[in-house]
């Protein structure tokens, strides 16, 4: 891949447990591509650990997530950028699509379906649904690959700290469509494992319904654990 086709952006909060992991593995299969870690002030070493991985970091004063993300987009100078999860993992189908993807004239925002790393009966059901595209079945975690002219055409992420990828992926469909990719990667299922799987899983729905009939994301982050963490 040539230099400066691709930019990993990587938004962050107290991952120190993770961070080194999902930078190396990153820079392993795309040596030339720039990791860009956009932390949200942690209180651990995750800042450090990422730059020791190589990884350029910003410090970003607001920690939202959608201004992390944009934080880490406004550096770019790359032809696409991909938001990525901190505890989401490429896999060899995942990196092959989408390499093609980058290679299409055509493409503007793509997105992987989804596997946890350690799923139950209930995940594995949730998962299958990512191979279709809606706004119940899009999400951050699948990883967002997207043209940068079209990231900028679409004026980034609201500065919010949830569902900021929801908004932007609903106003990308609206503009170009969503290709989903026939490739899966790996995200960690550690909240579900956390609070429980069935009660994750209603009291994300349950946010994400209150999102779409108007409800302000900033509130209903107070709400969601994962902002505690």
């Amino acid at each position: 891949m040539p230099v400066n086709k691709l930019t990993v952006v990587i938004p962050t909060l107290n991952e120190s447990a993770i961070i080194a992991d999902a930078v190396t593995s990153v820079r392993k299969v795309w040596p030339n591509a720039e990791v860009v870690v956009a932390d949200g002030h942690s209180s651990d070493q995750t800042v450090e650990l990422a730059e020791a991985t190589g990884a350029t970091t910003l410090k970003v004063s607001e920690r939202s997530r959608g201004a992390q993300l944009n934080a880490g987009a406004g550096v770019s100078e790359s032809e696409w950028i991909l938001f990525l999860h901190a505890d989401t993992r490429l896999t060899d189908e995942s990196i092959e699509a989408a390499d093609a993807y980058m290679g299409r004239d055509d493409g503007q925002l793509a997105m992987f379906r989804i596997q946890f790393n350690e799923p139950t009966l209930m995940l594995r059901f949730s998962a299958w649904w990512t191979r279709f595209d809606s706004v119940f079945t899009r999400f951050g975690d699948q990883g967002i690959l997207i043209r940068r002219s079209f990231y900028r055409d679409l004026n980034g992420f609201k500065t919010w700290p949830l569902f900021e990828d929801v908004d932007l992926v609903r106003r990308a469909r609206a503009r170009s469509g969503v290709d989903v990719l026939k490739a899966s990667v790996v995200t960690s299922s550690r909240r579900f494992q956390r609070y429980g799987p069935m009660r994750q899983q209603v009291h994300n729905s349950c946010l994400l319904i209150q999102f779409l009939l108007g409800a302000d994301p900033r509130r209903l982050a107070r709400s969601y654990p994962v902002m505690k963490d």
